[in-house]
Formats: structure tokens, C-alpha cells, sequence
């Protein structure tokens, strides 16, 4: 009798500089449970933002064709990525309209939202509910008729109203009338959060909004490589909490998403080490995540993940995440008469990279600069386009679209391209709409110039080096005698703040205040020849798990900085993709019954409101509603055998020796493993 082969994941992960890709066979395991398995080939490819789809099939590519498989094997493909959690870092996304309805302009002030606007526009409409879902009078006429213009000049619009969460209506409506008119999608604050907060709920709502281009890009790049490939097999998506949804979820709800690579990254460090208890640090190119295990399982943040500045309403590993990684632009610190190397929080496009792709355009511009008597402020700078769509540049100011239209394909050093620091802001204002690049110096070069890394052009990074070098400190004097000695001080940097950051995580984890400033004291005095007259030694409970790609470079040195051990895993360099393949789908839904006045029962859950005498009555409706929602909504997420967990709980008070009702919240949790192909 033939053994039935086992059934084959493709796990993709397309992270800011590098797509991983890796096989994975199937052993088998339990019923919703993770399964056992190995690697049977993985494999890297440049991720390309201009075309998300040549990156992948590199990627892909290789790994069939070094284990010999026929595509068509591939029961299912699952994905993580950094592309969302690295455009809010870096501040990008795409231009949108936020609706704010029964807002005044005094909520934009609260939680950020703002300074998360920016110039982007901003609609206020009367409406809104109060607390028990009731309606105040909604007039959408302000909307309608300023929906032709902003049709023209967002890629999306953001509606928020008042206490949507206890009833829908109003979001719905202007959901309705912005689809209608302007074709647009349209990102409504009750599908995201059912947590009251209408300012965060709104930023939330927004940032989701900005990202619905960029996931539909990867997702639809994606979809066409399984196509042309012959893989008929269900894609998946790793969400922020390290589950796996199906890829038009994720669509919907990209903000999901964010913190995705970094959750993918945890489950396959888990599943590579078998550690329940330790600390992870995933560096990527552009930034460094770090989280905790407890007990196999990554700890949640109740309050919402926290990325690029911004605290969400997304339901995340409780992850770390710091603008520092192998592409963090590398600068000098102003002003210091011994100024320090600083790392980040931009990522930039190393200069071994550009030289690899773009050769003589960068490398004659680099040695025309050292021929400079004297070395300047923007040597080892380029601009380059990043390959979107044209309409994603909609709304550009003047300035930013002439700037846009002199900026090609091939790197343009700085020096030649900018004339005043007016035109410097404005590249910057390109460059944080996800338009442009910038090339520079990274620690990535610096690792080319010590021979530590080979993948790119060396060459052209002893260029970048040389220039870096000839900077100048507070005394007049060069910054480093040598190349060499210029990107071994970065290298040492990178490591010194990883320590850094792991110390704060593990601190702000115990609840500790000035977590980053005690961090920054213990490793500057376990680095320093002369510590001083105080020592201070402090040691992780747990080891580190190192991740990344360049995890064996930069934490060799983390040991006697964190006071414990750092296992970095034999596939660590893709543990995101081998992560996402591991997972198992879950999915959520809540209801809440309320009480308005006496005897009367409003169950809100979905998008519908209702009213009960009884409250028996109400919450067997809310616990039947969520059971049913959660059931479909984990059908749409990819799994066929759900298991559902169901809790409500109960806020009451005793008046007078009696009971009462006040509110009920009604939890519904559904997990499973994926889908597979037939």
C-alpha cells in the first residue's frame, strides 16, 4: 500500500529589504493544534516595493527548485510580512480622508490623532449615539458634497462616529454614500475595534485606511505568482497576534496586520527552540522587535499595539518595536565635541545595495565626492523613485511634484539634486509618502567593508565609508582614521543599542518607569573601560532568542551585555516564513447588553441593535449572536474546524441587598487550523 504523501506549506515572509521563502512538510499532529514538521528548503530574494510579485517568485523560485517539487503539491501558503509595521514606523501610506462623525475638531487633539493626520484632510459631520446606541440627528451633507473633490486626491477614506460601537448606523451610512460617489474603499471604526475610545478608535481606523493599498498590492502580487505557478492552494496571512487569517480578510482589515512579520517570528522561534520562557529579538533590515514567551505563548498587549509612536486599538503580541535594524540610516550626533554614531529610525537603501543594482551611476558619484577637498553634509546620498503606482501620488503639492518628476529610477546623489534645505523638507515629504528612497550608509555596509557580509557590493560601501569618515568632530578632526574603523564603531552601536532595547523591554514588561533611561545607564556602564565608583549588574531571567537574517553578526556580542545566554536558531534568517506556515486561524467576536432604564435590555452585537424585557432573554441573544458571527467570520478567516470558546461577564452592583444589572460583555473565540487544498 502507498503511504499518502504528506501534505506541503509554503511560508512567505516579505520584510522590508528581503522576501524569505521556505518548504515545509507536514508530520502531523493533533486537531487544532500546532503540527510538527521540517524544513525542506528555504531560500531569499530583494523584496521589490515596485513590484512586490518579483521578489516573491525569486524567492519561491528557489526553494522549488531546490527540493525538486512540483508546485502543485502545495496544500497551502501562508504570509507574514514588515510591510505595514515598517510604513508606520517610517511614517507612510497613502493619502486618505478622515470622516469624523459627532467629533468636533477638539477630539483630534486626544491620542495622537492629529500628529497622525498631518496634512491629510478631515471631514466633521453632525451625528453620532450616545452610550445605549440612541441617534442623534446625522447630516451627511458636508460629506456629499465635498466627496467629488477628495475623490480625486485620496486613495481611501477613514469614517469614525461617536459611540459606533454601540450601534453602527451613521458609519454605515457614510460608508454607503463615500462607495457610491467615489468608488473608494472605505475603512468604517466599528470593524476594526468594539472598544470605546472614539479618538484612538479613529486614529486606528485611519491608519487602516492608509495601508489598504499597500496589503492589496502585496496580496494581489502574490495571488498572481500562485496563479502563474500552478499552486491552487489557499493563502493565508499572519495577523499581529500571530494568527492566520485568509488573505481577503486581511485585505480588509490590513491595520490587522501590522506587527505581523514580528508575530509570525515568534511562533517559529518557539517552534525552532521548544523554549516556553525567553526573550525574542528579531532585527530585520529596517527594525528590531523585540517580545516576550511565557509559557510557549507570546504575551499579549491588552491596551493595543504601539507602532511608529501610535497606540492602536489592534490586538497584538505585546512587542517592542524600535527603528534599528541593518539598513537604519547611520548619522553623526550634532553639535558634540566627540559626536556618537546614531542609528535610525529611517531606513535607508544601503549603498552596497544600490551599487549591486545601479553600479557605475553610484559608484562615480561616490568617488567624485572624495575628490572633494573637504567633505560634505549630504556625501553618500542618493534619491531614488520607488516604483509605485502613479496614482499614489496623488496630491502633491507643487514643489513636491516638480521634485517628484526631476527624481527617476537611478539614484540622484543629493548633492546635485537639492538646492536648500526648503527642497530637503520636501524630499522628506516624499520620501514619508512612500515615493522615494534615499541611499546612504548603513550598518549593512559597514558589515560589506569588515568582509562580515558579501550578498551585495563591497566596494561601493568602502566608498560610502571613506566619505562617512571624513566627517568631522567638534575638534575639526576626521571622525575615524579608517574606513574599517568607521564601520566596526557602527557594527559595535548596533549591538550596544539591541542590548539596549531588549533591557527596556524586559523592564517596561515588570512595570518599571524610566525603563529606556536605565537600559541606556547599565549597558553604558558595562561597555565603559571606567565604570565608575557604583557598579550595577543586572541579568535577563531568560535567554535571548536572536532572529534575523543578521542575528549572528549583531548579538555575538549580547551575552555579558544582557547577562545571559542568546541561542540563535539554525533557521533563524527565516523564522517569519517558517512561523507563518505553523499557526492556527483565530478570530473574535463581542457583544454587549446594556441597560438604558429600568426593565429594558439593548443587545448590541454586529451591526445590530435590539431591544429585550428580559434579561435572560438578552444575553441567550448575545451569546447565540457572537456564536453565529464568530462561526462565519472564522469560515471568511480560513478554517473549516473551528473550535468556539464562549465567556461573558457580568458588571453589576448591590443596592439594598438586591441585584443590579448594569452591563454584560459576551467574548466569543474561534480557532482552528487552516484550510487546505484537496
Amino acid at each position: 500500500m502507498t503511504a499518502k504523501p504528506k501534505p506541503l506549506f509554503l511560508g512567505i515572509d516579505t520584510g522590508g529589504t528581503y522576501t524569505d521563502a521556505v518548504l515545509w512538510s507536514e508530520e502531523g499532529g493533533p486537531l487544532n493544534q500546532p503540527t510538527k514538521g521540517k524544513v525542506l528548503a528555504k531560500a531569499k530574494s530583494l523584496t521589490t516595493r515596485h513590484d512586490l510579485a518579483v521578489g516573491i517568485a525569486g524567492a519561491v523560485d528557489a526553494v522549488l527548485e531546490k527540493s525538486g517539487t512540483d508546485p502543485a503539491a502545495i496544500k497551502l501558503v501562508s504570509m507574514s510580512t514588515t510591510l505595514a509595521t515598517n510604513a508606520l514606523v517610517e511614517g507612510q501610506g497613502g493619502r486618505v480622508a478622515l470622516v469624523m462623525i459627532g467629533f468636533s475638531e477638539a477630539d483630534l487633539a486626544r491620542d495622537g490623532l492629529k500628529t497622525a493626520l498631518g496634512t491629510d484632510p478631515v471631514v466633521f459631520c453632525p451625528g453620532g449615539h450616545d452610550v445605549h446606541g440612541n441617534a442623534a440627528k446625522l447630516d451627511l451633507s458636508g460629506l456629499e458634497a465635498a466627496l467629488p473633490e477628495l475623490g480625486r486626491s485620496v486613495s481611501g477614506f477613514a469614517v469614525c462616529a461617536y459611540f459606533a460601537t454601540r450601534n453602527p448606523a451613521h458609519e454605515l451610512a457614510a460608508r454607503n454614500l463615500i462607495r457610491d460617489i467615489t468608488g473608494l474603499p472605505v475603512t468604517a471604526s466599528h470593524e476594526l475595534s468594539a472598544k470605546l475610545g472614539g479618538p484612538r478608535r479613529a486614529l486606528t481606523t485611519l491608519l487602516n485606511a492608509r495601508l489598504i493599498s499597500m496589503i492589496d498590492r502585496l496580496v494581489a502580487a502574490t495571488e498572481g505568482f500562485l496563479a502563474k505557478r500552478g499552486i491552487a492552494a489557499p493563502l493565508m496571512v499572519v495577523r499581529g497576534d500571530g494568527a492566520l487569517v485568509s488573505a481577503a480578510f486581511a485585505r480588509q482589515r490590513p491595520i490587522e496586520t501590522i506587527l505581523s512579520g514580528p508575530a509570525a517570528s515568534l511562533v517559529g522561534a518557539r517552534h525552532m527552540t521548544g523554549l516556553d520562557d525567553a526573550m525574542v529579538s528579531d532585527i530585520g533590515g529596517t527594525t528590531t522587535d523585540v517580545a516576550v514567551l511565557d509559557g510557549g505563548r507570546p504575551r499579549l498587549d491588552p491596551e493595543g499595539a504601539t507602532v511608529g509612536g501610535f497606540r492602536t486599538m489592534v490586538e497584538a503580541v505585546a512587542m517592542r518595536t524600535f527603528g534599528l535594524g541593518g539598513d537604519s540610516e547611520v548619522t553623526l550626533e550634532d553639535g558634540a565635541l566627540d559626536p556618537k554614531i546614531l542609528l535610525g529610525p529611517r531606513r535607508l537603501v544601503p549603498l552596497a545595495l544600490a551599487g549591486l543594482v545601479h553600479g557605475e551611476a553610484v559608484t562615480s558619484e561616490l568617488e567624485r565626492q572624495l575628490r572633494a577637498p573637504n567633505p560634505g553634509r549630504m556625501d553618500g546620498r542618493f534619491a531614488v523613485r520607488t516604483g509605485v503606482p502613479d496614482r499614489l501620488a496623488a496630491g502633491l503639492t507643487g514643489p513636491e511634484a516638480k521634485l517628484y518628476e526631476t527624481i527617476g529610477a537611478t539614484p540622484l546623489a543629493l548633492d546635485r539634486l537639492l538646492a536648500s534645505n526648503a527642497q530637503n523638507a520636501t524630499l522628506n515629504r516624499l520620501v514619508a509618502r512612500g515615493l522615494v528612497h534615499i541611499s546612504g550608509f548603513t550598518p549593512s555596509d559597514a558589515a560589506h567593508v569588515l568582509g562580515k557580509q558579501s550578498n551585495w557590493d563591497p566596494a561601493t560601501a568602502r566608498l560610502g565609508a571613506e566619505l562617512f569618515a571624513r566627517r568631522r568632530d567638534g575638534r575639526g578632526q576626521a571622525i575615524a582614521a579608517t574606513p574599517e574603523a568607521l564601520a566596526e564603531r557602527v557594527l559595535v552601536t548596533l549591538t550596544r543599542w539591541s542590548a539596549e532595547y531588549i533591557l527596556e523591554t524586559a523592564f517596561a514588561e515588570d512595570g518599571l518607569d524610566g525603563a529606556a533611561t536605565v537600559a541606556h545607564a547599565l549597558v553604558q556602564r558595562a561597555v565603559d573601560a571606567h565604570p565608575g565608583i557604583a557598579r550595577f549588574t543586572v541579568a535577563l531571567d531568560r535567554p535571548v532568542i536572536g532572529l534575523g537574517a543578521s542575528a549572528p553578526l549583531h548579538y555575538a556580542g549580547l551575552p555579558p551585555l544582557i547577562g545571559n545566554g542568546c541561542i540563535v536558531p539554525e533557521d533563524t534568517d527565516v523564522a517569519n516564513a517558517l512561523g507563518a506556515v505553523v499557526g492556527q486561524v483565530r478570530v473574535s467576536a463581542e457583544a454587549r447588553v446594556s441597560q438604558p432604564r429600568e426593565g429594558l435590555f439593548r443587545l448590541a452585537s454586529g451591526q445590530t441593535v435590539r431591544d429585550f424585557t428580559e434579561e435572560e432573554k438578552a444575553i441567550a441573544a448575545a451569546e447565540a449572536d457572537v456564536r453565529a458571527i464568530v462561526a462565519e467570520r472564522a469560515k471568511d478567516a480560513g478554517t473549516d474546524n473551528a473550535e468556539i470558546e464562549l465567556a461573558t461577564e457580568f458588571k453589576v452592583s448591590t443596592i439594598e441587598g438586591q441585584r443590579m444589572f448594569i452591563e454584560a460583555h459576551v467574548v466569543a473565540v474561534a480557532s482552528g487550523r487552516p484550510r487546505i487544498a484537496v
